[in-house]
């Protein structure tokens, strides 16, 4: 092969390029200057190709982590809350004015049926009351001790306990006198009635310090003497709790009935108001 520009006879060998006709020479060089910069151009070119497909998949390459990073925080967040539930306590008011649960109370009425180990009774305003008996329950007929056989069907009782809705557990069971508990003690108690709207009224003192739900429900011999004054000037109903106001006078709690929900004691034990 010839070299461009070469005499001939040379055999295009480049050692005789400095022997070139000087016009040869020109054109070399052009060929050459022409050839670099074909072959610089398409190597800035791939550069350029190079650089830009590294580019996007750098692009990429950061995307996808900063979505893998993302996803990964989201599944370690959700992973984290799903492992460890929130702890939740439920704490006891012991001693305060608990609305629900067995407490002191009782309620008196007729004995309506006997059996084995209870008995049934129906207060004046025409509640049900289920009364269990247990080995440690007391029995006394007017001021006379007495068995679980003097409770017998048409007797007019006095339960004292442990209430819980309309089922007493019995510690002691007065039996009345005849005529005790008679319909003018329940005087103004309103039975209950399914859809009757329960009175406004207050009937003599309410403790100027009283709110709803306050004070201490108490129990024992407190508790008994505040529910035989209650059921003594409102029978009818059944008290399911009793709880010392502040002032130290008592709250007694009373359901079954549309009226009264609430009888207050003096702390001698005397019925002074109603509402």
């Amino acid at each position: 092969m010839q070299y461009l520009g070469m005499p001939p006879g040379r055999g295009g060998h480049p050692q005789f390029e400095s022997q070139a006709h000087p016009k040869s020479r020109l054109m070399l060089a052009m060929a050459t200057h022409e050839c670099g910069a074909a072959i610089i151009q398409r190597t800035m070119k791939g550069h350029l190709v190079f650089f830009r497909r590294h580019a996007r998949a750098i692009a990429v390459g950061v995307t996808a982590i900063a979505v893998g990073g993302a996803f990964y925080g989201i599944v370690s967040g959700t992973s984290s809350s799903s492992s460890v539930a929130p702890s939740t306590a439920t704490t006891a008011n012991v001693g305060s004015n608990a609305r629900s649960g067995p407490a002191s109370g009782g309620a008196s009425g007729k004995v309506a049926s006997v059996s084995t180990s209870s008995f049934t009774l129906s207060t004046s305003a025409g509640q049900k009351v289920t009364i269990d008996e247990a080995s440690s329950t007391n029995y006394r007929k007017g001021a006379s001790s007495a068995s679980a056989s003097a409770i017998t069907a048409g007797e007019s009782v006095l339960v004292l306990g442990v209430t819980s809705g309309t089922t007493i557990t019995a510690t002691q069971v007065i039996v009345q006198p005849t005529g005790g508990g008679s319909a003018t003690s329940s005087a103004g108690v309103i039975p209950f009635q399914r859809g009757a709207p329960s009175p406004s009224k207050q009937v003599g003192q309410i403790p100027s310090n009283y709110s709803q739900g306050s004070g201490t429900i108490v129990g024992g011999t407190t508790a008994n003497k505040a529910t035989e004054a209650a059921l003594a000037a409102y029978s009818g109903g059944i008290v399911d709790r009793v709880v010392k106001l502040s002032n130290g006078e008592f709250e007694v709690h009373y359901i079954g009935v549309n009226w009264p929900h609430h009888i207050f004691v003096s702390k001698n034990f005397k019925v002074i108001g109603a509402d």
